[in-house]
């Protein structure tokens, strides 16, 4: 007879990463980086990418135990794979389709945010139907010159904006509402550039905060956030104790306030008189070698290795009968 340990060795467990997202080759790039930390601990692993001939292949009598999605994006974040595997009963790793559909929609995230008490930006919507100028003349006399406009459904610092005239949040919403249907405008916040991890095991924890530290004028765009070297992380983050657990309870609170399971990063500004303003959630953070959760994870003690098992471990325990 097996042992507890030979059946788990024995699972069959799918790594899914890819799509039609602006974001698939970063999430190949965590894929292939959990694909190889969890053959450490399990003999079947497979690296599937999210496309049509997924379908078939999971409909199949040879279809995992439980998938292990690294998905960024439309389709693979938003709910929508979460929401097939649901249908055809196979365990998974992370947030189910309300709290996807919830972190990737920001004005819904942020609703949510500020009925948990959670701090957000203030902002303007603008969609494809209202005058762009209008939104930037509201935007203007709201919040002055210095503005960001950005899509509302969209990751990794994609389609941002950075304003100081009316033309230029024109050309900002134009930019955004060409990744999506809808747009916001914020003040821009200047403030230190955190982020705190959440595991759940099964409790909902912080694990330590990291800072991001850019080069001088850096901002955190999508090539400060995966090129290797381009950004620094400093973790834990260099500041007061109260302040550490003010941010950790912070990323708790939305972890919680978006129904998120598993694990969660949320991604903050600490303005310098001690004001935090939450930026987003991300209900899959990335798994790549310059990725925060992972740095977080080692922070608390927790290898690469054991993080990706342990979140394999969440996703089954929560299938049981």
């Amino acid at each position: 007879m097996n042992s507890n340990a030979d059946k788990i060795k024995d699972l069959r467990v799918w790594v899914v990463s890819g799509g039609n997202s602006s974001e698939a080759q970063v999430s190949f790039s965590s894929g292939k980086a959990v694909e190889e930390a969890l053959r450490k601990s399990f003999a079947d692993v497979t690296h599937a990418h999210l496309d049509f001939a997924l379908k078939r292949s999971l409909t199949l009598l040879s279809r995992p135990d439980v998938i292990f999605p690294v998905t960024h994006g439309s389709l693979g974040e938003d709910g929508s794979f979460q929401g097939f595997l649901n249908i055809l009963g196979i365990p998974y790793v992370g947030s189910d389709v309300t709290a996807c559909a919830l972190a990737m929609d920001k004005i819904l995230a942020k609703t949510m945010f500020r009925a948990a008490g959670i701090p957000v930006a203030k902002d303007i919507l603008c969609d494809r139907h209202d005058d762009p100028i209008d939104a930037a003349t509201r935007a203007m006399d709201a919040f002055g010159g210095a503005c960001v406009a950005k899509p509302a459904s969209q990751g990794s610092a994609l389609g941002i904006s950075f304003c100081g005239t009316r033309a230029q949040i024109v050309e900002g919403i134009a930019q955004a509402l060409a990744l999506g249907q809808r747009a916001l405008i914020e003040p821009r916040v200047i403030g230190r550039e955190i982020t705190v991890a959440v595991l759940a095991d099964p409790e909902p924890r912080a694990l330590p905060p990291v800072e991001v530290v850019l080069p001088n004028g850096a901002r955190f765009d999508y090539y400060h956030r995966y090129t290797p070297g381009a950004s620094r992380h400093v973790c834990p983050a260099l500041l007061p104790t109260e302040t550490l657990a003010r941010l950790e309870q912070i990323g708790v609170a939305a972890h919680n306030a978006l129904l998120c399971r598993h694990y969660s990063r949320t991604d903050m500004l600490l303005k310098d008189d001690g004001e935090i303003v939450v930026l987003e959630l991300n209900t899959l953070p990335g798994m790549t070698e310059t990725s925060l959760y992972p740095d977080a994870a080692r922070a608390a003690g927790i290898p690469f290795e054991d993080l990706v098992k342990r979140l394999v471990d969440l996703a089954l325990v929560r299938a049981s009968p």
